[in-house]
């Protein structure tokens, strides 16, 4: 058996099925974590969540910005819904589109596996954070995304404030942890998030450190797998592994192997883009 964290797909299949083929998946013993942000940008969003539907049986998988933006379109009219871009509307509009939807809004936020050591998140963790806590400020939100009240939970999900305050409750309580897990790249360290610093370390305003080099990181027991930050590219330190390297933006997929005693990374090419669009790589 082999357990394989693969990157952003963004809605990248044909990049998704070449990777499979090169990590040579088997779904009769292999098993598969998605870093979230399945759809939107590359053309095939619509066949990249059927895809990863079908193997829902072998595959953790957490919720990134734009599985979440997806899910609120979704319960929107058709009106509005006949607004957002093509590589979306043929998702929300497929025959298969309320099955499709219902199971991704049934995902996580933060997937733990103590026993193989390894936690998952789409973006990141504040610096303060334990496992354990962020386990439970996850699990506060997925029962409110799961359940009968998921609907005000998407239409109250956006915005960059309040920053994250335990004592915070209800709407802006929800967002902030919203924002951490599937927004984040940079933030202070005592946890204030900086949504406009999208590009590699170096860049960012004074203050701001990338989210898994702050100083007042807590230690933490198990190894983290983490996309959403495609101009940082393949990182690894510090107990971190981003793999989100830009498939959607013409750079490659990426699969980690994460019950492997030594680093195994596989890559494909991912999607061919033009120039200009490339540039516009941010999230």
């Amino acid at each position: 058996m082999a357990v394989w964290a693969i990157g952003d797909l963004q809605g990248c299949y044909d990049a998704t099925q070449r990777l499979l083929e090169r990590i040579r998946f088997d779904p009769a013993r292999d098993k598969l974590w998605f870093c979230g942000d399945l759809v939107n940008r590359g053309g095939e969003s619509l066949e990249t969540l059927r895809l990863v539907h079908s193997l829902r049986a072998n595959a953790s998988i957490v919720l990134g910005n734009h599985d979440l933006s997806l899910i609120a379109i979704g319960e929107r009219r058709p009106e509005e819904q006949r607004r957002v871009n093509p590589d979306l509307q043929r998702v929300v509009f497929a025959d298969d589109a309320r099955v499709l939807l219902d199971w991704l809004r049934q995902q996580k936020l933060f997937h733990v596996d103590r026993e193989l050591g390894w936690a998952m998140v789409h973006a990141g963790l504040l610096p303060r954070w334990s496992i354990d806590e962020a386990e439970s400020l996850a699990r506060e939100v997925e029962t409110r995304l799961q359940g009968n009240g998921f609907r005000k939970l998407l239409k109250t999900m956006y915005g960059n404030r309040p920053m994250w305050n335990p004592r915070l409750t209800g709407p802006e309580r929800h967002r902030a942890i919203i924002n951490v897990f599937t927004r984040m790249r940079y933030c202070s360290p005592r946890g204030r998030i900086a949504f406009e610093e999208k590009g590699t370390p170096g860049t960012q305003s004074a203050g701001m450190y990338p989210w898994y080099e702050s100083p007042e990181r807590v230690p933490r027991e198990l190894s983290i797998v983490c996309g959403h930050w495609s101009t940082l590219g393949l990182m690894i330190g510090l107990g971190v592994h981003a793999i989100d390297t830009g498939a959607v933006w013409g750079g490659k997929l990426t699969a980690l192997q994460l019950d492997s005693e030594e680093l195994l990374i596989r890559q494909v090419k991912g999607r061919v883009v033009p120039a200009a669009e490339a540039a516009q790589a941010d999230d």
